[in-house]
């Protein structure tokens, strides 16, 4: 079986540098027309038209849409099969991607998008991505945006109405000193659920105290590293609200290694109701976010972009539930 052509055949075979190829097959600037032409032919001798970066060359169109994730972690496989579920009935495949944070945790998505948009994707779904500033001339929906002005349009859970649901359940049930792991602060979802959670103890006269805050980043070595302390103060929480599921639960980790029973010594509420929530031995309370509805209204607004219609509304804030299950309970101090 012959080998596929690959760009570096395509360069050599056109007499130009890989970067110059690259630059034909995406109709950048800075390419002679004579030499498009010689790469086009190139392309077409080598057998390289069966790529989809061929394809995008003949017609800009690849049939691909792209779902980049920072990590596929429960909440983004949740949303990555609600676009893949409204993508059956139409035309486009899906890529999922995952592009390295080590070099520039903030900056993933540019990476990602230099790579593949106008060669391999027609347009990208990014799930809670840092930042959205990034050129392209791609259709770009977010999910889950980042806390600053979201120029694009975006799909998220009412997570201010959410996070104040599950403090003033937890105040329902007694608790006064109740504490908040954050999650990612570039997040807005993460900005309004603690805002959700201040506004709770507001209303209930509670003062809000920084030392029952904790930032735990999503991250589960980050969580047990900051759960520790939050729960070993000498006056600790009696509850606490975790900004997602997977906080959640490793808070509870932590809980019982130090001891404390859970309900009874601490109660916690989590936020998304990923599958782990209700399939641990002690299943979590916690807010249900529509993930696989995410996914889903955020391809239906790419479908309709590449379509070139503007949907008339392009930020869309999806409602969340409070589900009680064996995590709380009231105090017994």
């Amino acid at each position: 079986m012959s080998r596929r052509a690959t760009i570096h055949d395509v360069a050599a075979a056109a007499g130009v540098s890989v970067a110059t190829v690259s630059k034909a097959v995406n109709g950048r600037y800075g390419v002679a027309s004579t030499t498009v032409t010689r790469v086009l032919d190139a392309v077409a001798e080598l057998g390289y038209e069966s790529s989809l970066v061929a394809s995008s060359m003949r017609s800009r169109r690849t049939g691909v849409i792209g779902v980049l994730v920072s990590d596929f972690e429960p909440f983004s496989a949740e949303v990555l099969k609600g676009v893949g579920a409204a993508l059956r009935d139409h035309r486009y495949d899906l890529l999922a991607y995952s592009g390295s944070r080590d070099r520039d945790p903030a900056g993933w998505e540019r990476r990602s998008l230099s790579r593949l948009s106008g060669t391999l994707i027609d347009a990208a779904i990014m799930v809670t991505p840092t930042i959205v500033g990034v050129p392209t001339d791609i259709p770009i929906v977010a999910v889950d945006p980042h806390a600053g002005r979201v120029g694009i349009p975006s799909v998220e859970s009412d997570s201010l109405a959410g996070a104040f649901e599950a403090t003033s359940y937890l105040i329902e049930l007694g608790h006064r000193r109740i504490g908040f792991l954050a999650g990612r602060p570039e997040l807005r979802s993460s900005e309004l659920r603690e805002a959700g959670y201040r506004r709770a103890l507001s209303q209930a006269g509670i003062a809000f105290d920084p030392r029952l805050v904790a930032v735990g980043m999503y991250d589960p070595d980050t969580v047990r590293s900051v759960s520790r302390p939050l729960l070993q103060q000498a006056d600790r929480p009696t509850a606490v609200f975790a900004a997602n599921d997977r906080s959640a639960l490793g808070l509870i980790e932590v809980a019982t290694d130090l001891g404390l029973d859970v309900p009874g010594d601490l109660s916690v509420v989590g936020f998304d109701d990923i599958p782990e929530a209700f399939l641990s031995a002690r299943p979590l309370s916690t807010v249900r976010q529509p993930m696989m509805r995410l996914g889903a209204e955020a391809a239906r607004l790419v479908v309709a972009l590449l379509g070139g219609t503007t949907p008339e509304v392009t930020q869309l804030i999806l409602p969340t539930r409070l589900i009680t299950r064996s995590t709380t309970a009231p105090p017994r101090r």
